[in-house]
């Protein structure tokens, strides 16, 4: 059964059932920050695509004070959660929040980077180049986008790597069989050939995996 993103019960367990879920979360932010401190300016205009509860967004709010922040999220609880973090940190100044898709956002405008963090593994086959297309065409020249999500499973055993992981992070046993039924009823992944090919065709002109920790693999790609 797939999971739903808007019951508040799920959202209230999401930040910590998530650190379970994914190997090296708090990693992969770490090297996004890394990402983000060289690549973009000190006063960045970001997009974030499906901010979710705004644990990452809160990060980067810190992280990064004269910046200014866009934030979607198909979800109205995740929003309203996210909005709740960045009231607590007296940031709501520097985040506009749209509840909604990247074709919801103002006309022209136009930012430094964009994120996609545990997203577009979510996203239909049929929609990701038109997520992707919109993304690339929301960006300033150089701009880049950072994303990061499961890619396709290839074997069962990559599925007994991902239950191992899970469980040595905190899942039981029934928690990470729950996981790997719910990849053929939420996921839509991608392999890694196919995202080169699919960010490519979208008009990136550069693309590079910046990570990779078991199926999950993130990418940075830049902007003509």
């Amino acid at each position: 059964m797939a999971k739903d993103f808007n019951s508040q019960y799920v959202v209230d367990g999401y930040d910590e059932h998530i650190r379970k879920l994914i190997p090296g979360y708090e990693v992969v932010h770490q090297q996004i920050q890394a990402l983000l401190k060289t690549y973009a300016d000190e006063y960045a205009d970001v997009l974030i695509v499906g901010c979710g509860t705004g644990y990452e967004l809160g990060h980067l709010v810190r992280l990064f004070p004269n910046w200014t922040f866009t934030a979607t999220e198909l979800s109205a609880a995740m929003l309203d959660k996210a909005k709740q973090q960045i009231h607590s940190l007296n940031a709501s100044h520097r985040v506009e929040f749209v509840l909604g898709d990247v074709d919801q956002l103002k006309t022209g405008q136009r930012y430094d980077a964009a994120l996609s963090i545990l997203v577009t593994h979510f996203v239909a086959y049929s929609d990701k180049p038109k997520l992707f297309k919109a993304i690339h065409s929301r960006l300033k020249p150089q701009g880049l986008f950072i994303t990061f999500d499961l890619t396709r499973i290839k074997s069962d055993q990559e599925l007994e790597i991902l239950k191992h992981i899970s469980q040595a992070n905190g899942l039981t046993t029934s928690q990470s069989a729950a996981m790997i039924d719910r990849l053929e009823d939420d996921f839509y992944p991608l392999s890694k050939q196919e995202t080169f090919e699919q960010l490519k065709l979208s008009g990136f002109d550069s693309v590079e995996r910046f990570t990779q920790i078991l199926s999950y693999q993130g990418y940075l790609a830049i902007k003509a």
